[in-house]
Parts: structure tokens; sequence; C-alpha cells
């Protein structure tokens, strides 16, 4: 009989644990999904969705482009006067003309995939908005899929 009240006991505090960790995370969410609004600034504003783009394991050769989105936060248009990347490898691309307030935008980037191994590159984005410049990252690892050479028998 305590085995059976015992088992009891410990089911009953399993399942109110359980329930009380998935409300914690929909705390949690709901928090994150307030912090990622962002204010109106007064001016030029710039946010971007994410500030980094991971790649994470590409083939050699593999297709290098990627975007980060923006969103102009402020009351004036925002113009981007120059994207730079970090070395030759990373080629940004940067919208033309100016962004309206409350509009997105796309920033390109394209990574060169001819070079195998882990990178870790940025991209420096000059405007009118207050916070500039703004460096982004790119990161990830590219493999070379080519299969191993047969070693020749002598």
């Amino acid at each position: 009989m305590k085995k059976i009240i015992l088992l009891a006991a410990v089911t009953v505090f399993g399942i109110a644990t359980t329930n009380a960790q998935t409300a914690k995370k929909a705390v949690k969410k709901e928090t994150a999904a307030t912090i990622t609004a962002s204010p109106k600034v007064d001016g030029a504003g710039l946010v971007f969705e994410n500030e980094t783009i991971d790649y994470g394991t590409i083939a050699k050769g593999a297709d290098g482009k990627r975007e980060f989105v923006l969103t102009n936060n402020g009351t004036k248009p925002l113009k981007i006067t120059n994207t730079q990347g970090s070395c030759g490898c990373t080629v940004p691309t940067k919208p033309e003309g100016e962004i309206a307030p409350g509009a997105k935008a796309t920033i390109g980037v394209k990574y060169d995939t001819n070079r195998v191994g882990a990178f870790t590159k940025t991209v420096t984005v000059t405007s009118n908005a207050s916070e500039t410049p703004k460096v982004l990252t790119i990161k990830g690892t590219v493999v070379d899929n080519a299969p191993a050479a047969e070693p020749t028998k002598s």
C-alpha cells in the first residue's frame, strides 16, 4: 500500500513540475516578443532582424548569397551610404535610394565559398542613423566534399 501511495505522489509531482515548466516557457516567449519591438527614434533609425547570419556547414562552391533584413524605425528617411566587407571574400550590396520610415530593405552579402574552413567575417554599414556604423557578422564552415584520392599501390 505504501508503494502505491508513493508511486501516486511521484506521478502527481512529475505532472505538476512539467506543467510549471511549460508556463515559464510561455512567459519567456511573451517577454522576448516585447523586447524585440523597437521603439521609434527621432531621425533615421536602423534595426536589423538579425545581426548575425550563420551559414552553418556548407559545401565548397555552394551559393554564398544571404541577406540581412533591416527596418527604418525612425521618423525620417534612412540612407545607407556605404557597406564594407572585412575582406575581399565578403562582398556586401546596399539598398539604393532612401528607406522611408517604417519601411524594410535588405543588405545582400556574398561569401566566397571556394575557401575551405571555418570563417567569421564582418560587414560594416554606414548610414545617416544615430547608431552608425553598424557591424554585422557572417559565420560558418565550408567543407570540401570532393572524394579523397585513392592511395597508389607500388
